[in-house]
């Protein structure tokens, strides 16, 4: 007699938890309830719908605003899950849902824990200048990613990879480490080491004023934080002339200029260079000037020649 199959109730959102779904779904998981959201007006979507992915399955699929709803609740005890699974979903589960899992709650999480716990991890390890990051895979509990690590998979962040780039190999990555670890969680004997909080740090959610550039910084973490923001997230902005200018490519530049006098833009064959804190050079590949997309040559014959001031009030 063959075993029953294991039957999970995923929380899903984005490009993880569409690749996540279908993993599920490959390893012969019976996935009856999906939970998902509602997609914000304001925000760029540029990603995966799990809502469409799911429904063209024939998975019911909610879309809850209240985690604390009795409704929900009721939803999730209703099909008996082993499992409740978290892939990119917004919002923490509360304690009540986790409960319901038989088998235990696990959540897919953007970083190489105990490192970047909390929001937007990808974003914060390229502001600090990673060159590695990674997807884990861990029980869930009352505090955020704070549960013991099932699995983990490492993936490189290359020095001009901007935060989309990296999301893409974090995709892969949670893949890779779900798919890895789902056998020993249907046979019941999922690998755990200890998720050591001490050693690790916690982030929070990021506003788009957050990109605001402070043109005293190294040109190495200006370039970091342009390409930790750059599109389709809100990009690194600063004003320019009292011009406001939105930067979404950068190089960084080798030797340091001398003559500078403060954060300036300097406009040479075609080519942008900013001067950034250190003396450092930065080279703007892309930028948006008064709200209008341009390249690095655009961008130079729109400034035409300079210096130019950088900084200060629009």
């Amino acid at each position: 007699m063959r075993p029953a199959r294991r039957r999970a109730v995923v929380f899903a959102y984005h490009d993880v938890g569409v690749r996540c779904l279908l993993t599920l779904l490959a390893r012969g998981i019976d996935v009856p309830l999906v939970i998902t959201h509602r997609d914000d007006p304001r925000e760029t979507i540029w990603f995966a719908s799990v809502f469409d992915t799911a429904t063209e399955r024939g998975i019911a699929t909610l879309i809850v605003e209240d985690l604390d709803a009795a409704t929900l609740h009721e939803a999730v005890a209703s099909v008996a899950p082993d499992f409740v699974f978290s892939f990119y979903f917004r919002s923490m589960l509360p304690t009540t849902l986790l409960s319901l899992a038989r088998a235990g709650a696990y959540n897919l999480h953007g970083s190489l824990l105990p490192k970047y716990r909390g929001r937007v991890p990808i974003n914060w390890a390229i502001i600090h200048g990673e060159t590695e990051t990674g997807a884990t895979l861990h029980e869930m509990a009352a505090k955020p990613d704070a549960g013991a690590i099932i699995a983990q998979t490492p993936v490189p962040i290359l020095p001009d990879d901007t935060a989309r780039e990296v999301f893409g190999k974090v995709v892969v990555a949670a893949e890779q480490t779900l798919w890895r670890a789902l056998p020993d969680l249907i046979d019941g004997h999922p690998f755990r080491i200890p998720n050591e909080l001490a050693l690790g740090s916690y982030f929070g959610g990021r506003k788009a004023e957050d990109g605001r550039i402070d043109w005293s910084a190294s040109a190495r973490s200006i370039h970091d934080l342009v390409r930790a923001v750059a599109p389709p997230y809100p990009g690194a902005t600063t004003v320019v002339d009292g011009r406001p200018l939105t930067i979404e490519r950068t190089r960084v530049v080798e030797g340091v200029v001398e003559d500078a006098s403060g954060p300036e833009l300097r406009v040479s064959q075609q080519q942008v260079h900013a001067v950034a804190g250190d003396g450092a050079c930065l080279r703007i590949v892309a930028a948006s000037l008064d709200g209008e997309q341009l390249d690095e040559r655009q961008l130079a014959a729109r400034l035409g020649d300079g210096p130019h001031r950088l900084g200060g009030a629009a």
